[in-house]
């Protein structure tokens, strides 16, 4: 367990995921560094806003400028996009779901990487030369991102939601944290985890242990629900001859 390496990731957020799902991986991503354990927090976009708070948990000058380097670039990406409303811009789904701003959401997006020292800042798909926290420079995009995750070396992704996004990732487990109770429960098949018992008085160390005990059991074998569903998060053709 000690050298196991963890991906983390949120997709379709919703106003509680900074609440209940990803403040209790937190709590995990600590418990695995604190066991001499790797994690990676990535999607630069949703750490934009959040760079003064990512750089004083540097281990280091050389990875806060790192740091402040991959959101500067990250924000001004997104500014030659989306123009001048670009800090108020999100995803129609994540504004259905109770956000306002693309600041909110990163400031729920990094409770997910807790609160150790953040080790090292590598590119994307780039594997870490450091344990601990590890931040990786890879767009917001599901897909896209846990491809980076998976080809820096990540075994298992803990993903957190408050819309339901289902997709998993064809050679890595992604375990699905839902962010309510009525999520979980309208999508039994496609959630491993309920954080929304968070809302509804649990702590959020006792749902942190729900989300441990559904790692130790996907680590022993047990298949998560989105590799049970064949959610591979990407379409494979096969054909019996070659295409060309």
């Amino acid at each position: 367990m000690e050298r196991l390496m963890l991906g983390l990731e949120c997709g379709g957020s919703d106003a509680f995921s900074g609440v209940s799902a990803n403040p209790s991986v937190g709590l995990v991503a600590d418990w695995r560094v604190q066991a001499g354990g790797t994690v990676i927090l990535t999607e630069n976009t949703e750490m934009i806003g959040t760079s003064h708070i990512l750089q004083v948990r540097a281990c280091c000058p050389e990875v806060a400028a790192r740091i402040e380097d991959m959101i500067s670039a990250a924000e001004q990406r997104t500014r030659d996009i989306l123009g001048p409303a670009a800090g108020m811009v999100i995803a129609p789904g994540n504004m259905d779901g109770g956000m306002s701003s693309i600041r909110e959401k990163s400031l729920g997006c990094i409770t997910k990487a807790g609160s150790t020292a953040i080790q090292q800042v590598v590119d994307y798909a780039e594997v870490p030369s450091a344990n601990g926290l590890i931040l990786m420079d890879a767009p917001g995009y599901d897909t896209e991102s846990m491809a980076g995750l998976a080809a820096a070396g990540t075994q298992v992704i803990l993903f957190t939601t408050g819309r339901g996004n289902p997709v998993g990732f064809p050679l890595v487990p992604v375990i699905k944290i839902a962010t309510t109770s009525r999520l979980y429960e309208s999508m039994r098949d496609d959630m491993d985890v309920n954080a929304g018992k968070v809302l509804e008085g649990e702590s959020l160390g006792r749902v942190a242990e729900d989300i441990k005990d559904s790692l130790r059991r996907v680590l022993g074998g047990e298949l998560c629900k989105a590799e049970r569903n064949g959610q591979s998060g990407m379409l494979c053709l096969y054909t019996s001859t070659p295409a060309f």
